[in-house]
């Protein structure tokens, strides 16, 4: 069975990941993904997720501090700006965001009640 972290780290080409993003911008649409996506609010994320959540906000601040014109740059800007940026910082960056899942964690709890009662807004309303 393939694991999280090996769907999650599959490299595509550049034409893959547009066509992947054409379809899940057209599914996104639909009633059935919406209430899939309110059904997984209210559970629990398991630790590789939330690792991979922690990674990706460690990943985007390092970019803001050091990269601040990093969403102007055209994809092959990025890529080495990103290459540069996990050869300069890669072993801080793990263990931020290591830190940053442990605080993810506790505040799990939390988003899932403000997620229960935000469903409980909607049907009422």
């Amino acid at each position: 069975m393939i694991s999280f972290q090996n769907l999650y780290e599959k490299i595509v080409s550049v034409t893959q990941r547009k066509k992947m993003a054409r379809r899940m911008s057209k599914l996104a649409k639909s009633p059935a993904f919406q209430m899939k996506k309110q059904r997984a609010m209210l559970k629990r994320r398991n630790p590789a997720k939330l690792a991979q959540v922690a990674r990706k906000k460690t990943i985007q601040s390092f970019r803001d501090k050091f990269y601040p014109g990093y969403n102007d740059m055209s994809l092959q800007q990025k890529v080495k700006t990103d290459q540069l940026l996990m050869q300069r910082h890669g072993k801080r960056i793990d263990k931020i965001s290591k830190k940053a899942a442990m605080k993810l964690a506790k505040l799990e709890v939390e988003r899932i009640k403000d997620a229960r009662d935000a469903m409980r807004k909607d049907t009422d309303a």
